[in-house]
């Protein structure tokens, strides 16, 4: 039996422009039939991935995704002395098992036309077997040469991948994560600003060198994260600890990792306030619709989390499943800390699914 390991946070962001829309104005949703703030998961798990946590936790066990593939196995090639038609046709040969390739016509004829999620090993594969062409062997390339169904790539086992040529190779995701939203309504605000030129003189008009308007907004936003424990180890070829590894660092990312968007402007570094880790083979759920009615009043942070609580247990009175063991920090109230949170999402890895 699978067990899960679901994480629920509240993180207040002040006046901010996290993620954007099509125009320019954050991203909203409709909930409770009132207008929220949201942030789409696609923008946290970027933030995420990509994070210096990320980077600490899990080293050398990351993936990248891109098209360039094949033109580092190029660039790989013509550094050694290989002549650069030889070298295209070679990062072409391998490519092609990562997407379709960009027309040769095309002014980047080694690219894939879609991103492509590459995980080291992956990467080492391409470039032995580039090499080994380059030195004139003969190689039938087949898509198991270089591309792995399982490996150390912990982000890919988390977050998934799909390769459209070459499905057998697809990842599930073993990390699902949902849009966070604001526990309350809230409306978008205008921001009139305008930049002034340095060297416009006294003499000349008064007016700004550039005008613009900005769109943004503040609110308590829960996010929920679930976790297959299961599909993680499998993911990863049964490496538990590398599990560990990877559900320590989801973690601390989430708790602390804020998308980009618009930071130079609004300085919207936030880490949540509140963190529920749970972990069982119940059947997991977010704990959202403890805002369906949205919380209002003077401390929304405070208030969120009271409507948090009282739904967890209305729904655990109700199913009667919920999971036993979690860990808690609560900032305000004093209440636990996030490294013991983090040890938890560690621990709920290392044991064995039943």
């Amino acid at each position: 039996m699978s067990r899960f390991l679901q994480l629920h946070l509240l993180t207040f962001y002040p006046p901010s422009n996290l993620n954007r829309d099509d125009t320019g104005r954050p991203k909203t949703a409709t909930m409770g039939g009132v207008p929220r703030l949201r942030i789409s998961s696609q923008a946290l798990k970027r933030a995420w991935r990509t994070s210096e946590v990320f980077q600490r936790r899990l080293a050398d066990h990351r993936g990248q995704r891109t098209q360039r593939l094949g033109e580092e196995i190029e660039r790989h090639l013509t550094a050694r002395g290989v002549a650069p038609e030889r070298a295209l046709g070679i990062a072409r040969d391998i490519a092609t098992h990562f997407g379709k390739l960009k027309p040769e016509k095309d002014k980047a004829p080694a690219r894939t036309e879609q991103l492509a999620f590459i995980g080291p090993e992956e990467w080492k594969n391409a470039l032995e077997i580039a090499d080994r062409l380059a030195a004139g062997e003969t190689i039938e390339i087949t898509p198991p040469d270089v591309l792995r169904r399982f490996d150390t790539a912990a982000d890919i086992a988390m977050f998934g991948r799909m390769l459209a040529s070459t499905p057998d190779f697809n990842r599930e995701a073993a990390v699902q994560v949902a849009h966070a939203v604001t526990t309350h309504s809230v409306t978008v605000e205008d921001d009139y600003y305008t930049a002034v030129d340095d060297l416009k003189t006294a003499e000349e008009d008064a007016g700004a060198g550039f005008v613009g308007e900005l769109g943004f907004g503040s609110g308590v936003f829960y996010l929920y994260a679930c976790v297959d424990i299961g599909l993680l180890v499998r993911n990863l070829g049964s490496n538990a600890a590398l599990a560990a590894d990877a559900c320590a660092a989801l973690a601390e990312a989430a708790a602390t990792i804020s998308p980009r968007g618009k930071q130079p402007s609004f300085a919207a570094r936030s880490r949540a306030h509140y963190v529920l880790a749970e972990c069982g083979a119940a059947q997991p759920r977010t704990l959202a619709g403890a805002f369906v009615r949205p919380v209002t009043g003077e401390d929304l942070a405070a208030a969120s989390i009271t409507a948090l609580t009282a739904w967890r247990e209305k729904l655990a009175h109700a199913y009667g499943d919920a999971p036993s063991a979690t860990a808690l920090m609560d900032a305000e109230a004093g209440i636990g800390d996030m490294a013991s949170v983090i040890a938890f999402c560690r621990a709920a890895a290392e044991v064995p699914d039943a």
